[in-house]
C-alpha cells in the first residue's frame, strides 16, 4: 500500500548530502521535526523546523544523552495508522504521526580508530570519549521506524540519500510497502553492525586495530550496483600493512586462500608453499624448499589466471621473492611475515594490499543465504577418511605426496572439479563444470596450454567417476595415479581399468563438493 510522507523526524551526526532531501521535503510541504545541530542546519537553509523539545516538553538533558527518548517521539513513530486504539491514544495524548525517520549513528568505530591512532602517536587513550559515542536514541528510533515499516520510512545510512531523494521527487513523496520494507531491512543491518562493533570493542583485550570494522560498509558487492557490508573481526586473523581497503571480492578470495593454506599446513612441514586464488578457485599451487622457488612454480601452474589474483604463502617474503612477485599485477598478498627490504619493494604500488597473517580461520560452521532462509553446514574438514589402494599397484612415496596435494587442491575448486599434480605442483585443473568429463578436458587443456608434461602425473576428482571414461582419457594424457572418494555403482569399471593398466587408484571415502 502506498503512503504519502507528511511528516519527518531528522536527526543526524553528519549533515553532508542532506540538503537535497530537506529541500525536496519542504517542496512537498512535509512537516519537519529535528534536534540540536540538525535543526540549526535545516533552519540555515531557510526551512521551517519544529524542535523535538516542543513535542516532549523536555529540553536535551544529561549532556545530550537524553533528547528523543520520550513517548511523544516514539509514539509518533510506532503508532499503527490502521489501529483505531492507537489512533485514539495518539489523539488523546497529542502525539503527531511521524512518517519518515532519517537518523544516522554516532561514529563509534571512527572514534575508536582515532583513539587507537592517538596511542600510536604517543598520546593517552581516552575511553570516555569512546563511551560517549555509543548511540542510544539513534538505534532506538531506527529500530522503531523499521519495525513499523507498514507506515514509516526509515533512512539509516547516508549512502541512501541520493536514491531516496530521487524517489521523493519521482514519486511525489509516496512510498510503496515494498520500498519501506527494503529500507527497514537495511536499517536493521545498520543496527546489527553497530552493535557488533561495540561488542567487539568491549570483548577485545587490546585497542582495536584500525582496520577492524565489523559491520563495515564495503565499496560495493560482487558488482558495482550491489550494496555490501562485512560483519566480523578480521584483526584477529591478519593486519593490513599496505594498500587500499579490501573489497567484497577481495575478502571472498582471502577467505578461500586462508582455507587452502590451512589444509596445506598438514603437508608442507618445513617446506614453502605458495598458492594463487582467483574468484575463490585455486589457479596455482606449489610446494618447494624455498619461497622464491615455490612462487615460481605456483605461477607456472597458470600464469594467465594469476593476473589480478590473491596470493598466499606460509613463508617469510624475502627481497628475491618480492621482486619476482612484483613482475605481475596482483590484488592481495598474504604472508606470515615480510623482510623489511621486501616490504619496501612491494609498497611501490600504492594499491597493493599486503596482509600479515596472524591466525588461521577457526570457524566450524558456514552460512549461505538462499530463497527466504539460510543454509548452515559444518566446514569441510579433512582430506580423506581412508586410504584404500584399489588399483593395479600401490602408490610410491612421491605419488602419495602428490595425490594428497591434488586432493586438497580439488577440495578448494568449485564442482565439478579435477586437479592434476606432478612433483608437488598444480599442473592442470578444471572447475565449475557441469560434467566431470568436461572438468577433466579443461584440466588437460590447461596443462597442455602451459606445456606441462603429464607423464606420471596424478589426478584427483572431487567426487566419484560415474564411468571409466575419465580414467581412460587421463591415462592417455600421461596420468598414472588417481584419487577419488568412490561410491559409484560402477566404481568397478574405473578400478578394473587401473588394475589392467597397473595404475594407482586410491579410494578416500570422502567427497569434496563445493558449490
Amino acid at each position: 500500500m502506498n503512503k504519502k510522507i507528511q511528516s519527518a523526524l531528522i536527526s543526524v551526526f553528519y549533515k553532508d548530502g542532506l540538503e537535497e532531501i530537506i529541500t525536496a521535503l519542504d517542496q512537498l510541504s512535509v512537516k519537519l521535526f529535528s534536534t540540536g545541530g540538525t535543526q540549526k542546519f535545516i533552519e540555515s537553509l531557510g526551512i521551517a523546523c519544529t524542535a523535538v523539545e516542543s513535542l516532549t516538553s523536555y529540553p536535551s538533558i544529561l549532556s545530550g544523552r537524553v533528547k528523543t527518548l520520550h513517548p511523544a517521539v516514539f509514539g509518533g513513530i510506532l503508532g499503527k495508522r490502521s489501529d483505531s486504539i492507537h489512533a485514539a491514544e495518539m489523539k488523546e495524548y497529542q502525539i503527531p504521526e511521524i512518517d519518515l525517520v532519517i537518523v544516522d549513528l554516532y561514529p563509534f568505530e571512527d572514534t575508536v580508530k582515532e583513539q587507537s591512532e592517538k596511542v600510536k602517536s604517543g598520546g593517552e587513550f581516552d575511553e570516555a570519549v569512546i563511551i560517549e559515542k555509543i548511540d542510544i536514541g539513534g538505534p532506538s528510533m531506527i529500530r522503531a521506524a523499521a519495525k513499523n515499516f507498514q507506515d514509516v520510512v526509515v533512512i539509516a545510512n547516508k549512502k541512501q540519500y541520493p536514491e531516496f531523494s530521487k524517489m521523493l521527487t519521482e514519486q511525489n513523496g509516496e512510498t510503496s510497502l515494498l520500498q519501506r520494507r527494503e529500507y527497514a531491512i537495511k536499517a536493521f543491518d545498520v543496527c546489527a553492525g553497530y552493535d557488533i562493533a561495540i561488542s567487539n570493542y568491549f570483548n577485545k583485550s587490546e585497542y582495536p586495530h584500525p582496520f577492524n570494522k565489523p559491520g563495515m560498509f564495503l565499496r560495493y558487492g560482487e558488482n558495482p550496483h550491489q550494496e555490501a557490508s562485512f560483519y566480523g573481526d578480521t584483526a584477529v586473523l591478519f593486519s593490513k600493512l599496505h594498500g587500499k581497503e579490501l573489497s567484497y571480492n577481495n575478502l571472498a578470495d582471502v577467505d578461500a586462500a586462508f582455507a587452502l593454506m590451512k589444509d596445506l599446513k598438514t603437508m608442507v612441514a618445513q617446506r614453502s608453499a605458495f598458492a594463487i586464488i582467483k574468484h575463490t578457485n585455486v589457479c596455482g599451487v606449489a610446494i618447494r624448499n624455498g619461497v622464491a622457488e615455490a612462487w615460481k612454480a605456483a605461477l607456472e601452474s597458470d600464469p594467465e589466471s594469476a593476473f589480478g589474483g590473491v596470493l598466499i604463502t606460509n613463508a617469510v617474503i624475502n627481497p628475491e621473492t618480492a621482486n619476482a612477485i612484483s613482475e605481475i599485477f596482483f590484488e592481495v598478498l598474504i604472508a606470515p611475515s615480510y623482510d623489511e627490504d621486501a616490504l619496501q619493494i612491494l609498497k611501490v604500488k600504492k594499491n597493493r594490499i599486503l596482509l600479515k597473517q596472524k591466525n588461521e580461520i577457526a570457524i566450524q560452521q558456514q552460512f549461505k543465504s538462499i530463497l527466504n532462509g539460510v543454509l548452515m553446514q559444518q566446514t569441510d574438514e579433512g582430506n580423506f577418511l581412508q586410504w584404500q589402494e584399489a588399483g593395479g599397484r600401490s602408490s610410491t612415496a612421491d605419488e602419495k605426496a602428490d595425490l594428497e596435494l591434488a586432493n586438497i587442491i580439488c577440495k578448494h575448486l568449485k564442482s565439478n572439479a579435477i586437479a592434476i599434480v606432478k612433483n608437488q605442483q598444480l599442473s592442470g585443473k578444471g572447475c565449475g563444470q557441469t560434467s566431470r568429463i568436461d572438468a577433466l578436458r579443461q584440466a588437460i587443456q590447461k596443462a597442455n596450454q602451459f606445456t606441462f608434461n603429464l607423464k606420471d602425473a596424478v589426478l584427483s576428482s572431487d567426487a566419484f567417476f560415474p564411468f571409466d571414461d575419465c580414467v581412460k582419457i587421463a591415462h592417455e594424457a600421461g596420468v598414472s595415479a588417481f584419487i577419488q572418494p568412490g561410491g559409484s555403482i560402477r566404481d568397478k569399471d574405473s578400478i578394473a581399468y587401473c588394475v589392467s593398466q597397473k595404475l594407482v587408484m586410491v579410494i578416500t571415502g570422502m567427497r569434496h563438493f563445493k558449490h
